[in-house]
């Protein structure tokens, strides 16, 4: 049996889509639906049985679930600009630790999502070999992560787990998530509709407004590698996932408006003042620990991976 939670969201319903496509049911999915369409996640797909995230965590506590044989850890509040740090701390951090122990407890394999938010301003760069006790997020997000992931290197366990830094991950799936969307998601009616997008000034001497940079990766992609560490849990440890090249914004934008047969007409904004101090201006996932354990991916182009996310988007379809 496979715990998957997270599973009616962005990342964890597209890997329940990949699983599905390799002939993989037997799977509880566990999620929050709530008042957001993130039901929609689950529409034709297989699963044994879904289960909410609170129950979920008590049917664990008192040990009364069928013994799994791998759990994928992928739900967690992803807000980066939420506030609420005692949210977080039971959310992300505390529920993970109970989860993790009951794995480990019947010896099952552990796949978790940490995240890049946890390497802050990329001072100490964008490697997963690195002394994780060094990095410094910007946010209470990728605090939490970075608490556990921690946690799990000081206990011991993150040699019998496989931990996995999502940089920008977009594609299908993401509707629901409003202000954490893509900008793919969020500006694509702009792009459609008035011909023109809007972006974020920058406020760093070394970017002209446009050229902050991001490690984008399609969820298509993310999902192929997420199924081949499901597939080699011998491969353990802390590991990046994204396209290991760093792409402007103006890229990103340019890549929309060549998917939708349009010249590009970009419009830079204020960004708000909250933001300014937790903002990235680049990130760029090193992928030779990756590489190193077999997984030499081939990843899509921006361009590609964007033309083949404008088509769910023109028809508002799902993975």
């Amino acid at each position: 049996m496979i715990i998957l939670t997270g599973g009616a969201g962005f990342i964890g319903s597209g890997f329940l889509w990949k699983l599905n496509s390799q002939g993989i049911d037997d799977i509880i999915v566990v999620d929050e639906l709530d008042q957001t369409e993130k039901w929609k996640n689950l529409v034709g797909k297989r699963f044994a049985d879904y289960i909410q995230k609170d129950e979920f965590l008590r049917l664990v506590v008192e040990d009364k679930l069928p013994v799994p044989t791998k759990v994928i850890h992928m739900g967690a509040c992803s807000s980066t600009t939420c506030k609420d740090g005692a949210y977080f701390i039971q959310n992300n951090y505390e529920y993970s630790k109970i989860l993790a122990q009951w794995a480990f407890l019947h010896k099952a394999s552990f796949i978790y999502a940490s995240s890049a938010a946890t390497y802050g301003d990329g001072a100490c760069g964008y490697e997963d070999k690195q002394d994780i006790n060094l990095l410094k997020p910007l946010n209470m997000y990728g605090y939490s992560k970075q608490m556990f992931d921690l946690w799990m290197q000081n206990n011991g366990f993150a040699k019998k787990a496989q931990a996995i830094k999502f940089f920008n991950v977009f594609g299908p799936n993401e509707y629901h998530k409003d202000d954490m969307s893509s900008v793919v998601c969020k500006k694509f009616n702009e792009v459609k509709d008035k011909g023109s997008i809007s972006l974020f000034k920058s406020y760093h001497k070394d970017y002209k407004d446009g050229q902050q940079q991001r490690d984008f990766i399609y969820i298509k992609d993310a999902v192929e590698v997420m199924f081949w560490l499901f597939n080699n849990p011998q491969a353990a440890g802390i590991f990046n996932l994204g396209a290991g090249k760093a792409q402007t914004w103006n890229d990103l934008a340019n890549a929309m408006f060549k998917a939708l047969g349009k010249a590009p007409v970009i419009d830079y904004i204020d960004m708000p003042d909250y933001l300014q101090p937790k903002y990235q201006y680049y990130t760029c996932a090193n992928m030779d620990k990756l590489k190193a354990a077999g997984c030499d991916f081939k990843f899509s182009s921006l361009d590609d991976s964007v033309a083949d996310y404008v088509k769910y988007l023109d028809k508002n379809a799902y993975l």
